[in-house]
């Protein structure tokens, strides 16, 4: 179960949207609504925030391609052959729609049945991906966890279309933490989900307990970025000492 302190310290981050976190289940979980609303599955994350509501949803709740990335259903031919993005004029041809739904990442068929939602505030369950979305100076506070203890490179896998698989099926599979940014991708665009220049940040299982215990222990605001003298002090006798032990090394500020 998510800790009381993990979700304390999402809460801090004093996001606009809450932070959501999302299971998938092979059998119907328990304690748990069913929404039973049809949506676009980049929809499902909206309601989650909007509603402040645990509830779970299944492949016939969805009326866009989320459910394909989650291994419910197999690719629609049509949908494959590339010829929806070539007519939404995401494509100049249908031949790379095509090629791309070789390399979005993938749920195993049918394993996963359900999935779950919840507000990361209400998340009685240990999560499989926690999102988060953020304007840049939070953002920059939780990608700086991701790689404060790791040293993870930060990366952001995506596509102009399906964002939903580099959002909830890639850091599952993959153990990485991936961001995708509002305005950029047609489907959430289209639909007018959420204001352009958010980064949705979704973190795998494998990496949550480090990002807690890393916002939990580094300063978020860095000491360079901070106006108080004793910060100030503090700096310029750290940045002495560089100097002393090796006088080549000249940082500006």
């Amino acid at each position: 179960m998510l800790s009381i302190k993990t979700r304390e310290l999402f809460e801090k981050l004093g996001l606009d949207y809450p932070a959501v976190a999302i299971k998938y289940c092979y059998a119907q979980p328990e304690n748990t609504r069913h929404l039973n609303k049809k949506l676009s599955f980049c929809q499902f994350l909206k309601e989650a925030q909007d509603s402040g509501e645990k509830f779970f949803v299944t492949k016939d709740d969805d009326n866009c391609f989320g459910k394909m990335a989650l291994g419910m259903i197999p690719e629609p031919p049509l949908a494959a052959s590339g010829q929806a993005g070539f007519d939404f004029g995401v494509f100049k041809t249908p031949a790379p729609n095509a090629r791309l739904y070789s390399m979005i990442p993938k749920l195993e068929r049918g394993a996963h049945n359900f999935v779950v939602f919840a507000p990361v505030s209400i998340c009685d369950f240990d999560p499989d991906i926690i999102i988060a979305m953020a304007k840049t100076d939070k953002a920059e506070i939780l990608m700086r966890a991701t790689s404060y203890i790791s040293g993870d490179l930060w990366e952001s896998k995506s596509s102009s279309v399906l964002s939903c698989a580099w959002l909830y099926a890639y850091p599952y599979i993959s153990g990485k933490v991936n961001y995708c940014i509002t305005g950029m991708h047609h489907g959430l665009k289209r639909r007018k989900v959420y204001p352009e220049g958010y980064l949705i940040i979704s973190i795998p299982f494998q990496k949550l307990g480090e990002v807690a215990q890393a916002l939990s222990e580094m300063d978020w605001r860095l000491i360079a970025m901070r106006e108080d003298e004793e910060s100030k002090r503090t700096l310029a006798e750290r940045m002495e000492n560089w100097q002393r032990l090796s006088p080549d090394f000249i940082i500006k500020e």
